[in-house]
């Protein structure tokens, strides 16, 4: 069987390919955005530097693809080799069994055109993150998901909620279940990193604050209860500017490493000694770094756009949910109700561990995902 990967470099797709290692299928990656090699298995064919211009650099090209970004790609294929014409010379050249596109707006608008160029080449999708529940309300992507998802054979989400959204959308192929979109933790590893209730004293932040990112308010809410959490250490990971900002403007006395700062493993290290893990944004699949929480024993305090953190998280059972990411008080009363009631903490811990053996372990994942391209051949 022969797997063409369509996507960007990153964690969660070299995690993926991770659980192929010991199958006999023939593993293919395109860099869809011509961003260079994937530190990936040797086994894995790499399509990169295809990105070539046809023309020099036109005046006012950076302008238009900010401004008029429907009439770019008009004019796009005259001034550079595109996504589509890459992959078109790379399915001639292997005859791939399944494409498989991670993302939507990155990975999958561009190789449309081709995809249906070859309706008989099977394509997986995996839907992660924001792809259709924040960008669905925005016309000019509404259409531009509709018309992939009416291509699109199998279906792959981190969340029911996705599946649902893709159903309304126009997506009429066969759905194949909800994996993480990274898939899995080998627990008996992470173990020992995990501290008891007892001996955690940190909070820890995901700083992300951008279009989606609301970190800002969870320090803002931290701010106004310095006293309150004064026997804790705050630390804030993957800060971006206007969080390192504000903290350092106030001078709070918080550990804050920025957004490249910190190893995978080095956050699962921070999980397992932290107490409280708080995320926050108004948009987001099911988040990764929450469900590292949950397989650390941190306690989640965690925002719940569109539902999808309730699939995880029964409110004051096995964490709390942030209804409005864009309220400072309703973020602070969990942290205040967290901190204050260590017991509802100590059961949390119980229930999380069961729901990370039963739906986060590694092992058990994998034979998800190698099942899932077995589906697709029957």
């Amino acid at each position: 069987m022969k797997i063409l990967l369509v996507s960007m470099p990153s964690l969660h797709v070299i995690r993926w390919i991770e659980n192929l290692k010991d199958t006999n299928f023939e593993l293919f990656w395109f860099d869809v955005l011509g961003r260079g090699k994937l530190e990936t298995l040797n086994s894995v064919t790499q399509f990169t530097g295809w990105k070539k211009r046809k023309t020099r650099h036109i005046k006012g090209e950076s302008f238009l693809r900010k401004k008029y970004p429907d009439l770019y790609e008009k004019i796009l294929p005259y001034l550079e080799v595109t996504a589509n014409e890459a992959l078109e010379k790379i399915i001639l050249e292997i005859n791939p069994d399944v494409v498989h596109s991670f993302e939507m707006q990155n990975c999958s608008y561009p190789i449309l055109k081709t995809m249906r160029k070859f309706p008989k080449v099977k394509w997986l999708y995996s839907c992660w993150g924001s792809d259709l529940f924040y960008y669905k309300d925005f016309k000019r992507h509404n259409d531009k998901i509709k018309n992939v998802l009416e291509r699109v054979d199998f279906l792959h989400t981190d969340c029911k909620r996705d599946f649902d959204l893709a159903v309304q959308l126009n997506f009429l192929g066969k759905f194949l279940g909800v994996i993480p979109g990274g898939t899995g933790h080998k627990l008996k590893e992470m173990e020992p990193l995990k501290l008891p209730v007892s001996q955690r004293k940190i909070i820890l932040v995901k700083g992300y604050e951008h279009d989606l990112g609301r970190g800002l308010n969870i320090v803002k809410a931290l701010h106004s209860i310095e006293k309150e959490i004064n026997e804790y250490q705050v630390i804030i990971f993957g800060s971006h500017s206007k969080v390192k900002d504000y903290i350092k403007s106030n001078q709070l006395n918080f550990i804050i490493f920025d957004r490249h700062e910190l190893s995978h493993s080095g956050l699962a290290e921070l999980m397992g000694k932290s107490l409280v893990y708080i995320g926050n944004s108004i948009s987001d699949g099911m988040p990764n770094t929450l469900l590292e929480a949950i397989v650390m024993g941190a306690f989640p305090i965690q925002s719940n756009p569109g539902g999808v953190t309730e699939e995880i998280i029964t409110n004051n059972e096995n964490g709390l949910l942030i209804q409005n990411p864009e309220s400072i008080q309703e973020i602070k009363d969990n942290i205040l109700k967290a901190i204050s009631d260590l017991n509802l903490i100590e059961k949390a811990l119980l229930k999380n561990q069961k729901i990370a053996s039963e739906r986060l372990d590694y092992f058990e994942n994998k034979k998800k995902v190698i099942e899932m391209y077995k589906t697709i051949m029957k």
